[in-house]
């Protein structure tokens, strides 16, 4: 039967937190350990014990391996994933989808795309362990649907690997983007990136426990101890009745790592019928070193039968009076029409992709969790075409296949 999971995030969420705290409600620990051990991972072993945080008993976890100094890319874990004999489908799809969310995260804040970015803490071992093993007992405890409270993340410092940051850390902040955050006066980091991923991934709904038949709780401690307060998780897994037709979903299907953003921008208009092609065009050039996002003419009619020009602007809002005064100034018109608008678009990039003939820069645009576009422009194209007697049309076949891929690649002719 299916049952629904609700995540109390008194002191935040780690990735070894999550894993004691489904144990500790009933997930097969053995089940667990020979799951990660099919992955080629033979000496990984799960330590668990009891603790006491703050008076209260807890399970804490440990993960022992050998140890290692490999940073791993997305492709590597995926494919430890997918030759895992012991982890069924599901569990298999949903530690994937975990993973797309930090690889997203990290390829944005070190400017970087999805198949070059590395892992850090999160590709190492016991990361790994944790959100394979994580997704291995929410499928095996029959969990389909979950929501939490809302998550604190701590205050202060720490340091990483890139040196010293605050709380939260840039990849733990990416991906907490739309999670509702709870204020903690606490210094420490009470979220990585890791438990926040998993629960961007679980939780499809932030708030107070809702009503639910409780079957069994967990309680997953973290390392650290606070004298204000237990550092646990606490996971109540029941029934919740009947559930709408979203939540009757597989939980890795609830929220797939989405990568739309959002912003506001100002759109200015004039109509123009009195203004020679030269003119606009001067205005247009003027508008772009004035800091617009984009200037587009659209060809209209106007009154008495006049053919016209729509001069349309997008622009930060902030840049929006400056470009006023160059319409004004360098276009015939008397008058602008100006409104703000949401913007929705795509995360992008300028990347530079190594060729046998050189480096040339690229727009890497995500398109969604799982895909990504790259588009070299055409001029950095003609550029190095002209300078090696190539066209520009294989210049560009051969470099944005690099990018996307260091397997398939087409040699330009």
């Amino acid at each position: 039967m299916a049952k629904f999971a609700y995540f109390d995030c008194l002191s935040g969420i780690a990735g070894d937190m999550t894993l004691a705290a489904l144990i500790d409600a009933g997930a097969d620990q053995e089940q667990i350990q020979a799951a990660l051990c099919s992955m080629g991972l033979p000496e990984l072993k799960l330590e668990t014990q009891d603790v006491k945080k703050c008076g209260f008993r807890a399970l804490y976890l440990q993960v022992k391996h050998p140890p290692e100094h490999a940073h791993r890319h997305l492709h590597h874990i995926t494919e430890m994933i997918d030759s895992a004999g012991e982890i069924d489908d599901q569990a298999k799809e949903l530690a994937k989808s975990i993973f797309q969310h930090v690889a997203v995260a990290e390829a944005k804040v070190h400017g970087t795309t999805l198949r070059k970015v590395h892992f850090h803490e999160v590709g190492a071992i016991d990361s790994i362990a944790d959100i394979v093993g994580v997704s291995v007992a929410i499928t095996s405890l029959g969990i389909t649907a979950a929501m939490a409270s809302p998550v604190p993340v701590g205050s202060g410092q720490i340091v990483i690997d890139h040196g010293r940051v605050s709380v939260p850390a840039p990849a733990t902040a990416e991906i907490l983007q739309g999670v509702p955050l709870a204020a903690s006066s606490l210094q420490a980091e009470l979220t990585t990136p890791t438990g926040a991923a998993i629960i961007k991934q679980l939780a499809t709904d932030f708030g107070p426990l809702p009503p639910l038949q409780i079957e069994s709780i967990g309680y997953g401690a973290g390392t650290a101890d606070f004298p204000e307060q237990p550092n646990m998780l606490r996971i109540l897994i029941g029934q919740r009745g009947e559930l709408d037709t979203s939540e009757q979903q597989s939980i890795s299907e609830f929220r797939q790592p989405t990568v739309i953003q959002s912003d506001s921008v100002a759109v200015l208009e004039t109509n123009l019928d009195d203004a020679s092609g030269e003119q606009i065009a001067d205005c247009v050039n003027r508008l772009f070193d004035a800091g617009a996002l984009d200037v587009t003419q659209i060809p209209c009619i106007m009154k008495k039968g006049r053919p016209g020009v729509v001069l349309s602007v997008i622009a930060p809002p902030e840049l929006s009076s400056k470009l006023e005064t160059v319409m004004f100034r360098f276009s015939p018109t008397i008058g602008l029409r100006k409104r703000i608008c949401q913007r929705s678009l795509l995360p992008r990039q300028t990347i530079t992709i190594d060729t046998p003939w050189g480096t040339i820069p690229a727009k890497s645009v995500q398109i969604s969790a799982h895909e990504q576009r790259i588009k070299v422009e055409h001029d950095d194209a003609c550029r190095m075409a002209d300078q090696h007697d190539l066209t520009p049309e294989s210049i560009r076949h051969y470099a944005e296949g690099v990018a996307l891929s260091d397997n398939e690649r087409v040699e330009p002719v």
